[in-house]
């Protein structure tokens, strides 16, 4: 069996990508994954060594997702360690790659075109696509930006990679995470800007960075101001019995290993600062960043931070929010605290955790979708975490498949030819193993002739072109 899978004007000519997909031998179920991140692909594996065929679609052109793009960018040596796994991964015959396919409520095939095509089952591992933003005052503000878009384009994700991000000489990050670190990083190294501060509304003894994502920047902290800092927060962690000797400690703990500075970036910290709206000049770009003083209070073991009521201006004339994502809620499925509604009475549980999509207008599961990754918790770690739970949530698939019809080898070569027709008449490249096998080979190649420890694509079309798809 063959797929057509996109047929495009090229001079007057008609181009066809083929993609041969044929169903293994013996009789199977059929299910889609929809996302070729960590997690979903993770997830392919596990129901193709369970007898599955998968059909696994992605937006983007190339699988990877997180491990792709939102790894810091210089990380080569991780990066391509993690592709080596997808490509093992996906070499699998009844695991059929389909990328530049968007399912959602607005895209190329819908969650009930995947039914309709025969899928028994799907499971959403998109990651969390949409942006979380607190509503305040000036965030339409030129400089004003969500630290996933910094990451997409700095990690050459199209279209990201193809925007112009304004970036000035006093860029305040707000969030005091690992993603912070990596957006400090990039600030730094790379942009080389005059000064970055990264905003928190606790104290310093809440930072979510690890020792060893603070060592690129480390060398930037001015170790006098960070004194001052900690000073003037000290009664406010001494009220919730924290340390602020310890918290200093652990923050430039790894002071004598860290990487030799390339700029004369100043890094520093602002506490107990909660972002209240930005301030605008006469171009409509942002110029400074007002924050409301908070206290510490504690809460069920943890604190919490609370207003005081005075405000003051952090001069920035850029904004970058490090505070988390949340699903697409047009993806297609209901969502619920930035996450798309989960079964609170799993039927398929898989330690502890629900993995099923759940209706709270009806009341009910929706029988056949599952989810996993970013889809089911944003932002909750990264590869490491995706795979396991990519993992957790085929299984949890795999108990659901357990009572649904076994497909003989005729009806199931019925459903891929169905897919087949549908996807040849949607006009555009979709890109299958061969074509992405072809696309990674090229991009070596260019790697090797250009002599960088990393060649990308800036854009989409560039990778079309690379293969013979436009």
């Amino acid at each position: 069996m063959k797929f057509v899978t996109n047929s495009v004007s090229r001079r007057q000519k008609t181009v066809h990508r083929r993609i041969t997909v044929s169903a293994s031998n013996g009789a199977k179920h059929l299910v889609a994954v929809v996302g070729a991140g960590p997690a979903g692909i993770y997830a392919a594996q596990t129901l193709a060594n369970a007898g599955v065929e998968v059909l696994l679609f992605n937006q983007d052109i190339k699988p990877g997702g997180l491990a792709e793009y939102g790894i810091y960018h210089d990380k080569h040596k991780m990066k391509e360690g993690l592709r080596r796994q997808f490509r093992e991964i996906l070499a699998a015959p009844n695991i059929h790659y389909f990328g530049n396919i968007v399912v959602g409520q607005q895209g190329d095939l819908t969650l009930e075109d995947l039914r309709t095509l025969g899928c028994q089952a799907i499971l959403v591992t998109v990651g969390a696509q949409g942006t979380k933003w607190l509503g305040l005052e000036g965030e339409q503000l030129r400089g004003v930006y969500h630290a996933k878009d910094i990451v997409y384009h700095y990690n050459r994700l199209p279209p990201f990679s193809e925007r112009d991000y304004y970036i000035g000489q006093h860029v305040a990050i707000v969030g005091v995470g690992n993603v912070m670190m990596d957006i400090a990083h990039w600030l730094i190294r790379d942009v080389k800007v005059a000064e970055v501060v990264a905003v928190a509304r606790r104290g310093p003894a809440e930072g979510k960075f690890t020792k060893k994502e603070i060592l690129p920047v480390i060398c930037h902290i001015d170790h006098d101001v960070l004194d001052a800092e900690i000073q003037r927060v000290s009664p406010a962690m001494q009220a919730v019995d924290q340390d602020p000797a310890a918290a200093r400690q652990f923050i430039l703990s790894a002071a004598d290993k860290g990487i030799r500075p390339t700029s004369n970036t100043r890094f520093r910290f602002e506490f107990l600062a909660s972002p209240s709206r930005m301030v605008g000049d006469s171009t409509g770009t942002v110029c400074g960043l007002e924050v409301e003083d908070t206290r510490l209070v504690a809460a069920n073991g943890d604190t919490k931070a609370r207003g005081l009521g005075t405000k003051r201006v952090i001069e920035a004339d850029t904004v970058i929010f490090c505070i988390g994502d949340k699903v697409d809620d047009s993806f297609g499925l209901p969502t619920e605290w930035g996450e798309f509604a989960k079964n609170a009475a799993p039927r398929f549980p898989m330690e502890g955790n629900s993995y099923e999509a759940f209706d709270p207008a009806a009341g009910k599961p929706i029988e056949d979708v599952f989810v996993a990754g970013w889809s089911r918790k944003a932002s909750d770690g990264l590869v490491g975490v995706a795979r396991k739970d990519g993992t957790l949530g085929a299984q949890a698939l795999l108990r659901y498949l357990a009572a649904q019809p076994v497909l003989d080898v005729a009806d199931l070569d019925g459903r891929l030819a169905q897919v087949q027709m549908r996807l040849s008449g949607l006009g555009k490249p979709v890109i299958g193993k061969p074509a992405w096998q072809q696309l990674e080979a090229t991009k070596q190649t260019k790697t090797r002739q250009l002599g960088l420890k990393e060649f990308k694509y800036a854009s989409n079309q560039e990778m079309l072109a690379a293969i013979g798809a436009v």
